[in-house]
């Protein structure tokens, strides 16, 4: 076991206190030009084009080649095909369906398509990150699936994202997975996010992240504000499908605002701060907006950690709209009320999340901590035996005042699975191991014990 040699207070702060990533230049020269690659040119060209085939609502038709939501997946699917032979055949570009019948917003059996694109990871292929947008759109009746629902900002913004992201992130190698995901059947009930969720937990997906993309480009909001720099992270607390047992632990030992989404919602947040000019994050500790859901839910429901990125500034004049002008006020969602320049800088926050994860290392499992009624805090922590990483460099250590939303101090402790901290007592902080790779990426900070594991229920280490 290493620790901590004791030092007096003060420098301990000093030292505590200590910028809490590594950047290497090469880190640091990727995630650059990852972030100049995003061209809001294409995102607009994106956009217009799914403008353009009229409705995508789920229940519209798909036989048209010009019109409806198949038209609309079709034409993904091609566009990822695109992508994948500009990259010499990266991505794997498929289908992915399951029929619904007998719901309030689907009373007729109808095929829920979704498309998804992956980008295989080069040493821990198991490992995902996923980006996901959603393909439909809608008007004011949400079973009225002939008017014209354009959908520009909800939700082609989004999806016209997750079609960037594919585009610059397949020049580049990783060693995590990266799936992108243009989903259907948000608006009738979540139902493309269900489907591949649970496909996902079939096939035994280890989910690092989901960044669910909706509503991406709007800048004017209801309120009468206007602005480009700030974005939103909604991210639940307590895992869905706790047990009893873990429910019991977490009222003890903590864990209420340190599961895996809100890890994943401030690592979001740290890359914002250190890589994206003039982009606030603001983290909202909830699902989603209030009694309102998105496409992270049903990975969620599953215990996978997700979360919503999305505008700070809603224009509901503009969402779920039949297209028309009242008392001078024109409705609906064309592609004016899009900011092509705010979907590109939300994009690339996407993007370089997404790059940073898959080259980081498997966060760390069987995170545990010790210290009660002592000076000294204590953790030991495993590296998952499904991972392949071989970039794995050590861990470093945060910890934070229970008070503070995001990480403040940090230590780089080496390839160890044990150290204590000494002179930091458990009782003032919140603690977390993050994995470290060689050049300087990290996965995500994991809070000890079940209320911060990221892969719970999983496979982990010997």
């Amino acid at each position: 076991m290493t620790r901590l040699s004791l030092i007096p207070a003060f420098f301990l702060a000093l030292a505590s206190s200590a910028p809490a990533l590594s950047q290497p230049a090469t880190n640091a020269a990727l995630l650059e030009q990852i972030r100049q690659d995003v061209s809001p040119q294409r995102i607009e060209d994106d956009i217009r084009t799914l403008v353009g085939f009229g409705t995508r609502h789920t229940l519209s038709e798909t036989d048209s080649e010009t019109r409806g939501i198949g038209a609309a997946r079709r034409w993904v699917y091609e566009e990822f095909q695109r992508i994948s032979a500009a990259c010499g055949g990266c991505l794997e570009v498929s289908y992915q369906s399951g029929f619904v019948e007998g719901e309030k917003r689907i009373p007729e059996r109808t095929e829920i398509v979704n498309v998804i694109a992956i980008q295989r990871g080069t040493e821990d292929p198991g490992r995902y990150v996923i980006m996901s947008g959603d393909i439909d759109s809608r008007v004011s009746d949400v079973m009225d699936y002939t008017s014209d629902a354009p959908g520009a900002n909800d939700n082609a913004s989004g999806l016209a994202g997750v079609l960037e992201a594919a585009r610059v992130l397949s020049k580049h190698k990783f060693a995590g997975s990266i799936a992108y995901a243009a989903l259907s059947g948000e608006e009738q009930g979540l139902f493309g996010g269900r489907i591949m969720a649970a496909q996902a937990k079939e096939d035994g997906w280890r989910i690092t992240g989901v960044l669910n993309n909706d509503m991406i480009g709007n800048i004017e909001g209801i309120n009468g504000v206007i602005n480009n720099t700030t974005a939103r992270v909604f991210m639940e607390g307590t895992r869905m499908n706790e047990t009893a047992g873990e429910a019991r632990a977490r009222r003890f030992y903590g864990g209420e605002v340190d599961s895996p989404s809100r890890n994943l919602g401030r690592y979001v947040h740290r890359i914002a701060e250190e890589h994206i000019p003039n982009l606030d994050v603001m983290m909202v500790y909830r699902l989603d907006r209030f009694g309102r859901g998105g496409h992270h839910r049903p990975f969620n429901d599953l215990g996978y950690p997700g979360v919503r990125i999305m505008e700070t500034n809603e224009n509901y004049n503009r969402q779920h709209q039949d297209l028309r002008t009242e008392n001078g006020i024109r409705y609906g969602d064309v592609i004016d009320g899009v900011n092509f320049d705010y979907a590109a800088k939300l994009t690339g926050l996407n993007a370089l999340t997404m790059a940073a994860l898959s080259r980081a290392p498997a966060p760390p499992t069987d995170v545990t901590i010790e210290g009660a009624v002592s000076a000294d805090t204590t953790l030991k922590w495993k590296q998952p035996t499904t991972s392949g990483d071989k970039s794995l460099a050590g861990y470093r250590l945060y910890w934070r005042l229970t008070s503070d939303p995001t990480w403040t101090n940090s230590r780089y402790v080496g390839k160890t699975d044990e150290y204590t901290l000494e002179n930091i007592v458990i009782d003032n902080y919140f603690f977390g191991v993050a994995a470290v790779s060689d050049d300087g990426f990290e996965s995500p900070v994991v809070f000890p014990g079940p209320a911060g594991d990221f892969y719970p229920h999983q496979e982990k280490a010997e």
